[in-house]
């Protein structure tokens, strides 16, 4: 598989990845590690809870979509990293026997004014379970290297 550079980043739809099966058993493994909260952990306190029952926490979730991401297309990019995440927003629980699919789109791609050699490409990413709900929308900035032709035709 060939490397993908800024220039393979058009604005609009990029691709869908996954799914990625999350188990009940992996949503308390999580939850215990990083995430203690009772919707969480204990689905008696969860089915009291706003969530109506046993949920994976949000950051489970986002963990889950940079896996999607990894595997769909980071690993084989020519990222420079990441400055952070513009937004995240959780829509629905991520619930045990969830097949996670993660829609990519690039809101935007640009050239950086101070370094030529790099991109900037924007990604809005939405999951969804298998029933097509939206349960997370993350935007996220990358870095990507350009391709030395391109960088120096910018010079």
């Amino acid at each position: 598989m060939s490397t993908l550079t800024f220039e393979d980043f058009k604005p609009g739809r990029f691709g869908t990845f996954g799914p990625r099966h999350v188990t009940r058993e992996e949503i308390l493994e999580f939850a215990g590690e990083f995430d203690p909260q009772p919707m969480h952990l204990d689905e008696e306190a969860a089915g009291r809870s706003m969530l109506k029952g046993l949920s994976g926490s949000g950051w489970h979730l986002c963990s889950v979509m940079m896996r999607l991401l990894f595997d769909g297309f980071i690993g084989r990019t020519a990222s420079l990293g990441s400055p952070g995440v513009s937004e995240v927003r959780w829509m629905a629980p991520l619930r045990p026997g969830d097949d996670i699919t993660l829609d990519v789109d690039v809101a935007e791609a640009r050239a950086s004014k101070s370094r030529p050699d790099t991109g900037i490409v924007t990604f809005k990413c939405t999951a969804r379970n298998a029933a097509g709900v939206a349960l997370c929308e993350m935007t996220s900035p990358i870095m990507v290297r350009r391709t030395v032709a391109t960088a120096e035709q910018s010079r």
